[in-house]
């Protein structure tokens, strides 16, 4: 459930766990995940072929990041995405509470014809408690 909505740096939460969207030819070396990758994560830009469903998970500077592959670049790769994210957000372990980018809000979700509507209708179902941050 989105407990919140919060407009500004997800890097400068105070949550620990951070969540957002990465594609599944893994080739994440822009937009949000590009950012995740240069000060974080640096595996992450090029992770080889995932699968729909996957949450790769990583801790950095007292932050776990979970990237959840939610979409792939191609025509309708944004289509199962609401339920994708519904699915990776339950599948966090624990139950702190999770920042969570924006998810399809972005340059190549808009392009490609992302439904955050949908997407953010997905975090309010998700079990975990959720705070949405965009800029």
């Amino acid at each position: 459930m989105i407990v919140n909505r919060v407009q500004g740096d997800v890097f400068k939460t105070p949550l620990k766990h951070i969540a957002f969207a990465v594609n599944t030819e893994g080739s994440n070396d822009s937009g949000f995940a590009g950012a995740v990758t240069s000060k974080y994560w640096p595996f992450l830009e090029n992770t080889g072929g995932n699968t729909l469903d996957e949450v790769l998970h990583h801790t950095s500077k007292g932050k776990t990041f979970h990237a959840l592959v939610c979409h792939e670049l191609k025509a309708n790769g944004w289509a199962q995405t609401p339920q994708l994210v519904e699915q990776g957000l339950n599948s966090i372990p624990g139950n702190e509470e999770i920042a969570v980018v924006l998810i399809g809000s972005g340059f190549i979700g808009q392009m490609a014809g992302a439904d955050v509507k949908a997407i953010l209708g997905a975090m309010e179902r998700s079990n975990k408690r959720i705070h949405v941050y965009s800029l």
